[in-house]
């Protein structure tokens, strides 16, 4: 089982688990607390975020920035998302005209182990 964050494209949040998130499909299953799964639509996300936990750490500050001694895996990115969200990672599978890719985050304290990116979420890709 995975954890994961589901953030919509109407601001509104899904934590739980799932164990069939599949990015060439159009749907998934998110259990909450071990209840009867539901289904979330991919198109309707904005990102979906493989976590450590599902409580996060709130003493942890947020960072877009890159460790200054260690190797980045993949292509560096920045993600900006349509509702100014801005993310800073690395990917392995970006190509444009896919409906999403993987970002793993720049900061390795994330809570975020990875993200699955909607493309059509976004405003701006760029590699930097």
């Amino acid at each position: 089982m995975n954890q994961v964050v589901a953030r919509y494209l109407d601001g509104s949040t899904l934590k739980g688990e799932t164990n069939d998130f599949f990015p060439n499909k159009e749907l998934f299953h998110v259990s909450v607390n071990g209840s009867k799964p539901l289904e979330v639509k991919i198109p309707e996300l904005k990102a979906l975020y493989f976590v450590r936990t599902l409580q996060g750490d709130p003493e942890h500050q947020k960072t877009n920035d890159f460790p200054p001694n260690g190797p980045a895996p993949g292509r560096k990115m920045k993600v900006t998302f349509k509702d100014g969200e801005v993310l800073v990672g690395t990917t392995q599978g970006y190509q444009p005209g896919r409906p999403g890719f993987f970002l793993l985050p720049a900061d390795p304290r994330s809570n975020n182990e990875r993200c699955y990116i909607v493309t059509s979420a976004t405003q701006s890709v760029a590699f930097v």
